[in-house]
C-alpha cells in the first residue's frame, strides 16, 4: 500500500476523467469504485448508487477519483508532474491532456479538460536545474521560460551553451 495517495476531487465527473486519464497513460487501472449510499447521499447531495470515489493507477502510482460536488476546484496550487523520457513521449501526453477544452500554459505546463494542471517535462529537468554551474541552469531557465510545450532539444542546446551534447 503506498503511504500518500493523491485525492483528485471532481464535481460529478470523476469517473469520465478516470478513464480518460486511462486512456492516456499506459501502466494504468482501476483498483475499486465506491459508490454513495443512503447516508453518504444524504450528506453529500449525490445521488445514491452513484460513484463516490474510484481507486486507480497511473504509471503505477496510486491516486483517489472522489465525486464530491461544486464545492472545491482544482487549482495550480498542485499538479501532477511527469518526467518524459524523450520529445516523442512529451508530444504525445502534450496532445492528449490539452485536448478537448484543456488549456495549454507556459513552461510545459497545461491544464487538461477537467481543470487538473500537469507539468510535461524531460527527465533531465531535475539534472539542469540543480546543476552545480549557475549559469547553465540560468541559460535552460531562459530559454525555458519562452516555451509552452517543452522542446527538449533547445533546452538541452541552451544548456550545453548552444551544443548539441546530450545531458
Amino acid at each position: 500500500m503506498q503511504k500518500i495517495v493523491p485525492n483528485l476531487w471532481f464535481d460529478n465527473n470523476a469517473e469520465d476523467a478516470v478513464r480518460f486519464y486511462l486512456s492516456v497513460f499506459r501502466n494504468s487501472r482501476i483498483k475499486k469504485v465506491a459508490r454513495y449510499g443512503v447516508s453518504g447521499a444524504k450528506a453529500s447531495g449525490m445521488p445514491e448508487g452513484s460513484v463516490m470515489t474510484i481507486d486507480f493507477q497511473l504509471e503505477g502510482q496510486d491516486f483517489v477519483a472522489i465525486n464530491g460536488g461544486p464545492v472545491f476546484q482544482f487549482s495550480h496550487a498542485i499538479s501532477l508532474m511527469v518526467n518524459c523520457e524523450n520529445q516523442k513521449e512529451i508530444d504525445t501526453l502534450w496532445e492528449k491532456l490539452s485536448a478537448d477544452g484543456g488549456a495549454i500554459e507556459e513552461c510545459g505546463w497545461l491544464r487538461d479538460k477537467y481543470g487538473l494542471s500537469w507539468q510535461i517535462v524531460p527527465a533531465q529537468m531535475a539534472t539542469m536545474i540543480s546543476d552545480a554551474e549557475p549559469e547553465r541552469t540560468e541559460r535552460m531557465l531562459s530559454a525555458l521560460f519562452k516555451m509552452k510545450k517543452i522542446d527538449i532539444r533547445e533546452l538541452e542546446r541552451a544548456y550545453n551553451n548552444n551544443r548539441d551534447a546530450q545531458i
